[in-house]
C-alpha cells in the first residue's frame, strides 16, 4: 500500500510516500510537520528511508525520522548530509513489495532519483514530473534545463502506457493514464 503522509499539510513540504509490504519504506522525508506521528498512525516501524533528492522540503525532518525509528538512508550521494547509503543510477531498490530500478534523472537537482517497478506500474517521480505535464524547477542550485529535458526523456523511454501510477513529490498522484502526463512533461519541458 502507498500512503502520502503529507496529504492535507498546510506547510512548506514535500510528498512524503509510505509504502508498506515486505519492506516498509518512507520516499523522502518532508518538512515541517510530524512525520513520525504520521507513520504510527500506520505502521509501528519502517525498514528504510529512500530519498529521492535533498532539497530541504524533502529532507528537512530527516533527523528526527533517523532518531525516532533508528532508521538507515539511501540516497544518490552519501556525500549529502544524512545519506547513508548511496544508490546506483540502475540498481535495483526493495520498496514495499516490489522491485524498483532506480534511474538518476538530474536536472532540477544533481542527486535526483526516480524509481520505477515494471511490474505493478509505478513510478516516483520525485520533483522530474508532476501532474498535468508539470516539471521540477531548474533555477535553484544544481539545476540544469537541458539535463532535466534528457531525464525526462529517459524516464518517458524507460515506461509506456502500461504506467498504473504515478507518485509526484509536490501535488496530486496520477493513477489516470499517467504516461500522459509523462510525455505532457517532456513537451513541456522542451518547449516551455
Amino acid at each position: 500500500m502507498i500512503t502520502n503522509l503529507a496529504a492535507g499539510e498546510q506547510v512548506f513540504t514535500s510528498n512524503v510516500f509510505l509504502v508498506t509490504g515486505d519492506r516498509t519504506v518512507l520516499i523522502d522525508v518532508g518538512n515541517d510537520f510530524d512525520v513520525c506521528g504520521a507513520v504510527r498512525e500506520h505502521v509501528e516501524d519502517i525498514d528504510a528511508v529512500v530519498l529521492t533528492h535533498t532539497h530541504p522540503d524533502h529532507v528537512g525532518n530527516l533527523e528526527r525520522v533517523v532518531e525516532t525509528f533508528e532508521v538507515e538512508v539511501w540516497g544518490y550521494d552519501p556525500d549529502q548530509a544524512g545519506v547513508d547509503h548511496a544508490i546506483a543510477d540502475g540498481e535495483t531498490v526493495r520498496i514495499g513489495d516490489d522491485a524498483y530500478t532506480a534511474l538518476h534523472t538530474p536536472g532540477h537537482k544533481d542527486d535526483h532519483l526516480c524509481f520505477f517497478a515494471a511490474g505493478p506500474g509505478v513510478l516516483f517521480a520525485g520533483d522530474l514530473i508532476f501532474a498535468n505535464g508539470g516539471f521540477g524547477r531548474t533555477d535553484l542550485a544544481d539545476g540544469d534545463r537541458e539535463l532535466l529535458i534528457e531525464s525526462i526523456e529517459r524516464v518517458r523511454e524507460t515506461t509506456d502506457e502500461t504506467l498504473a501510477a504515478l507518485y509526484c513529490g509536490h501535488g496530486p498522484s496520477v493513477e489516470d493514464r499517467p504516461y500522459e502526463h509523462v510525455e505532457l512533461a517532456a513537451q513541456a519541458a522542451r518547449f516551455g
